[in-house]
């Protein structure tokens, strides 16, 4: 209860704060009401949604929205209100300047009026970050993106030369509320024509039902050497209650089922050959496993005991934190890993080729994108669903074509 009433009371100051720049700016009294009453309803509904919540008990549309609508009031007021405070820090001391210089000759009007410009500049900015969350939310989502890689191995046996997969992760259906766009980034998927179509964990937020709406759409993914998954974090319902240990094992036996019908074969801390003309490559897929208290069932010993050392391999693993702490470090030498799970926060700013941030990079060394370490590579998928947040703003959906090639990278 206290953290409820701690909450409020910081939102209503700063809410109060960031007003002083828009009733600067703007003087219509029933645009001012307006803000207040767009204010009181974003907050009312967050907190009608989230009082008494627990994580458990399952995470619905109308949580997402709330908190989606939230972070969009949220973030332009945050710089409405510091544009105030930075007004302030020199409306104060020229305010206590005229109380002692000029006592009552000022009859107590001692600070300085608000400039209108400092105010319009500043609704100005807090424009852009309402404007892409609330594009985020409605349309950023679905905004599917095909990011190629093409990967130079010396040892990549020759028949796989130009041998193309595709990786998809992070698919979160429970959180999809449009079969039409999901279509749509299926035949995207298919569009590209890869030998191979791999899938990183995470298919649903906790329960297999979720699936079942859109089994019938995942299903047209065609690759001519097959689909491959493995599972995440998520997939096996730790995050809801469950009426006993019985059903939360059906749970996850059911989305085992689903997947199959589907058409992909799960790989539960164990590996396939990929073979082409005589050659074959390797495919090892570990269940997950996660530093900062993440489940830890990926067996990569078990996964890979019936592989050579000097086989050609490629690595599933849901979380990019078993690559950092245990797979680079690994005797056998892994070529490729594929890996999800972050999302890149589904929040950052992007220019492809030039510069990449998120907040995501405070949590995790490799969190989007392609990464070599110790001669061996990883790409972690941005994903292709997403979570709590019910938007992407400058992280968009992923889905990852990578090309084989052999021989030396070209500079």
């Amino acid at each position: 209860m206290l953290r409820w009433i701690t909450f409020i009371i910081i939102y209503l100051i700063a809410d109060f704060y960031a007003f002083q720049a828009f009733k600067t700016a703007v003087k219509s009294n029933w645009l001012q009401i307006i803000y207040w009453l767009i204010s009181a309803l974003v907050l009312g509904n967050f907190v009608l949604q989230y009082y008494g919540f627990n994580r458990r008990d399952g995470f619905s549309h109308q949580h997402a929205y709330a908190v989606g609508f939230l972070i969009a009031l949220i973030a332009p007021k945050v710089i409405l209100g510091l544009s105030m405070f930075t007004e302030d820090v020199f409306r104060v001391p020229q305010a206590l300047f005229r109380y002692f210089t000029e006592g009552n000759e000022a009859k107590g009007n001692y600070f300085a009026s608000r400039r209108a410009f400092i105010s319009k500049i500043a609704l100005g900015v807090a424009a852009i970050p309402l404007a892409s969350i609330l594009y985020g939310i409605f349309k950023g989502r679905y905004n599917y993106k095909v990011l190629k890689y093409t990967l130079f191995f010396e040892d990549l046996p020759k028949a796989f030369d130009g041998y193309k997969l595709t990786q998809i992760s992070d698919i979160h259906s429970g959180s999809f509320d449009n079969l039409e766009k999901v279509k749509y980034a299926v035949s995207l998927i298919n569009e590209q024509e890869s030998d191979v179509i791999l899938f990183t964990g995470d298919f649903v937020n906790d329960k297999a039902e979720e699936l079942v709406p859109y089994k019938n759409i995942f299903n047209k993914l065609k690759a001519k050497d097959g689909l491959f998954s493995i599972l995440g974090n998520h997939d096996y319902g730790d995050y809801t209650t469950w009426d006993s240990e019985t059903a939360k094992r059906k749970n996850l036996e059911d989305l085992k089922n689903v997947q199959k019908e589907i058409g992909f074969d799960l790989l539960l801390n164990e590996h396939r050959y990929l073979e082409k003309n005589g050659e074959k490559i390797a495919l090892i897929g570990v269940e997950n496993w996660g530093t900062g208290g993440f489940k830890q069932a990926g067996d990569l010993k078990k996964a890979s005991q019936h592989i050579q050392e000097t086989d050609f391999k490629i690595l599933m693993s849901h979380d990019p934190s078993h690559w950092e702490h245990k797979v680079i470090q690994d005797n056998y030498h892994y070529h490729l890993t594929l890996s999800g799970h972050t999302h890149g926060m589904q929040f950052g700013i992007e220019i492809p080729g030039w510069f990449k941030w998120s907040p995501a990079k405070w949590r995790y060394k490799y969190w989007a994108g392609i990464y070599k370490e110790m001669g061996q590579y990883i790409n972690v998928n941005r994903g292709f669903g997403y979570l709590a947040f019910p938007g992407r703003v400058g992280i968009w959906p992923e889905i990852t074509v990578i090309e084989l090639k052999k021989g030396k990278e070209i500079a």
